[in-house]
């Protein structure tokens, strides 16, 4: 059946046919029919079955004539079957529909009850760069769908220097649903925090969890007494655990000493502890303090907690954080002794007291060795401490592990720390260029172009360094240690040529 005899065909049936013969037809006829075709659907739009109605907007939409489409459309978006306002939204949008007809019908869709509507208005609405009904499109900020909220985050975020948007936002962020609410605050700049201050603190006891995180969020940029207050009111009669864990740790920033008493309420528990324990060392207080100390040798409290303590009497920088942390260094919980040894490198970088530096120092050189779940973790916490130089110098000689050997290689690196005996690490350097294993050769080389910088030392057998140093530059299988290398044949050159 050729073209012809296949219209005339779908014409009979869109006129005689019963409903399905008048669906096919419909959908047939926007397949091969020409634009004169598009008007006879146009005719069949009020068909009373919905199964030829939706057909009459496929066939409009494949028709591709647009001026028949926008004469009908519109009001199909709008017909009681949910079936035919999908397909008309669609075909409105392949069609590229526009004018004030066509933006109400998709405004309208924003609060259709089905979610596939609801995305076609919103993609109609992006392509016709507006946003229609703002009411409608801010409020699908709190819609279940994620493809629904997302786009209408996307449009209301294109549009949010539009006045009337912009007035929406505050509005649903002031008083609007729960999630629409929680949307609205992350989208409004942050200088609308001062405007929204008094239903922000309002919102500190809104029935919904998500709006106490989201206002307490917002309410981090003001300082005033008020919030203040208004915070640690909200913290001493919070009960859920995820909002009490967000208020912990944004009052433990502000260094709040209030926290004391609701924090201890939550660090038994296993999500919340760590956090109370930030808290409790941020605070400060002689009763925090003592807390903590409990904290951390009670093993009945999660592993994460007292790590978060140890951390924390590290942070507080007490005048016997080094005697409370040193000996968790042996604790049975790795998480414990990593928490140990971000303590002490807190303590390390604030400036040990004299006489805390060696104990310190033999410390973390033998838990360098002893833990290899921290070994990275422990040489950060080593940076800058000269006590520890002599015992890293024997690790590198005697370690039998590669990893240890190139941390406790990268520490004498002169950038870290020096001493009298730094001049001795230059065979060490030299020594660790030809390791098997590629991070040690990468610490040698580095340490040795730093080594050669500040001691402004000539090397022994320097036409054998420069060698091996141009076989690292060019053959090294790691960029980082071929530029490593190159730095070192850098200094070298900055000696002069060899003297004969």
């Amino acid at each position: 059946m050729g073209s012809e005899q296949q219209i005339a065909f779908f014409l009979r049936a869109l006129k005689h046919g019963d409903r399905w013969r008048r669906a096919t037809a419909a959908k047939g006829l926007g397949r091969i029919g020409r634009d004169e075709h598009a008007w006879v659907l146009v005719g069949s739009a009020d068909d009373p079955a919905p199964e030829v109605r939706e057909a009459v907007a496929v066939g409009l939409g494949r028709g591709g004539v647009g001026e028949a489409g926008r004469t009908v459309l519109p009001a199909l978006m709008g017909d009681e079957d949910p079936w035919v306002r999908r397909r008309a939204s669609r075909a409105a949008i392949r069609l590229g529909l526009d004018g004030p007809a066509v933006v109400d019908a998709f405004s309208r869709l924003l609060r259709d009850p089905d979610h596939h509507l609801r995305i076609n208005a919103l993609d109609g609405l992006a392509a016709l760069g507006v946003p229609g009904d703002v009411p409608g499109l801010v409020a699908l900020l709190g819609d279940p769908e994620g493809a629904v909220w997302g786009r209408a985050r996307a449009l209301v975020w294109r549009f949010q220097d539009d006045p009337a948007v912009r007035a929406e936002l505050i509005r649903t962020a002031e008083q609007g649903a729960p999630d629409a609410r929680v949307q609205a605050l992350q989208l409004l700049p942050r200088h609308s925090t001062v405007r929204l201050r008094d239903s922000l603190v309002t919102g500190l006891r809104d029935a919904a969890a998500q709006v106490r995180i989201a206002v307490t969020r917002r309410l981090l940029d003001v300082e005033d007494a008020h919030t203040q207050d208004a915070l640690v009111g909200a913290l001493e009669d919070e009960r859920d655990a995820r909002v009490a864990d967000f208020l912990l740790d944004a009052l433990g920033r502000r260094g709040e000493e209030r926290v004391t008493v609701p924090a201890a309420r939550w660090l038994a528990h296993s999500a919340v502890g760590p956090s109370a324990a930030y808290a409790l060392g941020a605070a400060g207080t002689r009763t925090a303090a003592a807390m903590l100390r409990a904290a951390l040798i009670d093993a009945a409290l999660p592993g994460r907690t007292r790590a978060a303590a140890a951390k924390a009497v590290g942070e507080a920088g007490r005048w016997d954080a080094v005697w409370v942390l040193l000996p968790l260094l042996d604790d049975p919980d790795g998480a414990v002794r990593a928490g140990a040894v971000a303590g002490l490198d807190a303590l390390v970088q604030e400036g040990l007291r004299p006489w805390e530096r060696h104990a310190v120092a033999e410390a973390l050189v033998a838990h360098l060795v002893a833990d290899p779940h921290t070994l990275w973790q422990t040489h950060n916490a080593l940076i800058g401490l000269a006590e520890a130089l002599p015992a890293l110098r024997r690790t590198v000689d005697r370690t039998s592990s590669a990893e240890v050997r190139a941390a406790a290689l990268s520490l004498l690196d002169t950038y870290n720390a020096t001493d009298e005996n730094t001049g001795q690490d230059l065979a060490r350097f030299v020594h660790g260029l030809d390791d098997p294993d590629q991070t040690v050769r990468f610490h040698a080389a580095e340490g040795l172009a730093h080594w050669l910088a500040d001691t402004g030392t000539r090397p022994q057998d320097e036409g054998r360094l420069r060698a091996r140093l141009s076989v690292l530059a060019s053959d090294a299988a790691e960029a980082e240690t071929r530029a490593a290398a190159d730095e070192a044949l850098r200094a070298l050159d900055r000696r002069g040529p060899v003297s004969s």
